[in-house]
């Protein structure tokens, strides 16, 4: 049976377990289990959901955009995300490197039971933030912050809560749990249609 960790990734640490510029915190102080290794990346500066496994099926299945497995964010953005600027996430945006856009999107309530960042946001007394839940099936470079900017509302802080069916539920930053998985099915190969006979 596979191992898979999930591990809320805290602010500023990368997503990796050796840092050639050294210096920097990386998944080494967070989880001591050997031969693990990251299913996808979480940008430096933002939090949140990370899987790891030992298993290199489930890691490429995970982390392969072919594989379309949705991993929903939760962003304070700077400014007001009002009706227009979530019809656009929904309806794609262009960035340079291709069209993007959100599965689904929507306005909420600062989440309850956030924990502090340190170091905190930015802040601008005359300028109000919000908060937006999104969900994308890809993950292309700092694919949410690009998107949000593209429709005017600038990512400020950028919590991943789930990739598929896992989530950050009861995961306090920094900490990790370790939950059973199973390989996708192989998919069959689509049969070959059958070559007329020869005459």
């Amino acid at each position: 049976m596979p191992r898979l960790i999930l591990l809320n990734k805290p602010y500023d640490v990368l997503s990796q377990f050796t840092d050639r510029a050294e210096g920097r915190a990386t998944l080494a102080s967070l989880v001591p289990i050997p031969g693990v290794y990251v299913c996808g990346r979480l940008d430096r500066d933002s939090e949140g959901l990370l899987l790891l496994t030992d298993n290199g099926p489930l890691q490429h299945h995970i982390s392969h955009p072919r594989s379309k497995v949705p991993k929903t964010y939760r962003a304070q953005v700077e400014g007001v995300a009002d009706k227009a600027a979530l019809d656009r996430l929904r309806q794609g945006v262009t960035l340079r490197d291709g069209p993007a856009r959100a599965v689904t999107v929507e306005a909420i309530d600062e989440p309850a039971g956030l924990w502090p960042r340190d170091p905190p946001i930015r802040w601008r007394a005359n300028i109000p933030t919000s908060w937006i839940e999104l969900t994308i099936d890809e993950g292309r470079n700092r694919m949410v912050r690009r998107m949000t900017a593209a429709v005017g509302l600038p990512t400020l802080r950028l919590i991943r809560w789930s990739i598929g069916d896992w989530t950050l539920e009861n995961l306090p930053p920094g900490s990790w749990r370790e939950e059973t998985a199973s390989l996708p099915a192989r998919r069959r190969p689509a049969a070959k249609p059958p070559r007329p006979p020869r005459r």
